[in-house]
């Protein structure tokens, strides 16, 4: 009993971002319909905008990337010594 209670809330749940982008078509008034396109747009920008990365650690990250990459390239070059 506890399973489907908990699957039938999960599709609610689940369902619901959906049902809010179709609800705008129904608004009868243009303006008002119009403003919830707008919002939606709003919101799927902000959703699709990404994050502004710190420059110091997308530059301490990129170091310990290539940090990373030398062991590897090193340990590579050490098993297969005749490739």
């Amino acid at each position: 009993m506890n399973l489907f209670v908990s699957i039938f809330l999960a599709l609610i749940i689940g369902a619901a971002p959906a049902a809010a982008v179709e609800q705008c078509r129904f608004i009868q008034a243009k303006p008002e319909r119009e403003a919830c396109y707008q919002r939606q747009e709003a919101e799927l920008a902000a959703k699709r905008k990404p994050k502004p990365a710190d420059d110091m650690t997308s530059l301490d990250s990129l170091r310990q990337m290539r940090q990373e990459d030398g062991a590897v390239y090193q340990s590579l070059r050490s098993i297969c010594r005749g490739c």
